[in-house]
């Protein structure tokens, strides 16, 4: 932990937890970003995943407020899918201990490239800023199987989580993208305030160097949101398909190199 000392390190990681913060309002997928900085300063893995997501609460959090202050998310609607989501992530967080991830490393970047090529040729995919916010609420089987089984991977893995919400709500709910992109926030900030609750029980957290960067990445997640919001499609999809694109390759060569 002795690197943690160089004035240099906090100052990287400052800037990366900002342009992470910043991506992930936008589509998710900070974390390809935030946990290998963690991990070239000298953080132990696991201590790496517990402080990024002390990290992401603080982006997250900021993201979803700001979405929610623009009348892009609206809590009553989504109760079942907040309490799917919070089940959901503490399974997920079980499931670490109890199954071997390898089947999920080498099927999860054929899930993504996926999504990537469907959003890529779809036109529709991304929603239309014309469209219109259902004004019914979405079926209750819908939220809690789409709140499950996503809390549940965030918990158990979590690369790409915000590109999955985001997709997933556009075709479950028929929501336009920006509300696609709130209710994205909402329910990563339940998962991730879920896992650090059962990081931190185990004592996998680095409060201080965590503390700095969710500062950081709340700065970005301000940014980020503010230009989804005021930008809207142009300019959330390049960055939508850079991103799930770069999240793809990552984890294929993780998997399969």
């Amino acid at each position: 932990m002795d690197l943690l000392l160089d004035p240099s390190h906090w100052a990287i990681l400052a800037v990366i937890g900002i342009l992470a913060g910043f991506i992930d309002a936008i589509v998710g997928g900070g974390g390809l970003l935030s946990i290998p900085a963690l991990l070239t300063v000298g953080i132990p893995p696991h201590l790496a995943l517990g402080t990024n997501k002390l990290a992401a609460c603080f982006g997250s959090l900021t993201s979803s407020y700001t979405f929610y202050k623009q009348h892009l998310f609206n809590p009553a609607l989504w109760k079942a899918c907040f309490f799917a989501t919070l089940v959901g992530s503490i399974a997920g967080c079980g499931l670490v201990f109890l199954i071997d991830p390898l089947w999920l490393d080498k099927i999860l970047p054929l899930l993504i490239i996926s999504i990537a090529i469907y959003t890529l040729f779809s036109p529709k995919a991304m929603g239309d800023k014309n469209t219109i916010v259902p004004k019914y609420r979405s079926p209750k089987y819908k939220q809690i199987s789409q709140g499950f089984i996503l809390g549940g991977y965030d918990g158990f893995a979590g690369p790409g989580i915000g590109a999955f919400w985001t997709v997933s709500s556009i075709s479950l709910h028929k929501l336009p993208l920006l509300h696609s992109c709130g209710l994205a926030r909402v329910m990563t900030a339940v998962s991730n305030i879920t896992a650090l609750i059962i990081f931190a029980s185990m004592g996998q957290v680095q409060w201080m160097l965590g503390l700095w960067m969710g500062i950081c990445m709340m700065a970005g997640s301000f940014i980020g949101a503010k230009s989804a919001i005021r930008f809207g499609i142009p300019f959330i999809k390049p960055i939508f398909i850079i991103m799930v694109l770069s999240i793809a390759v990552h984890l294929t060569w993780s998997a399969w190199a």
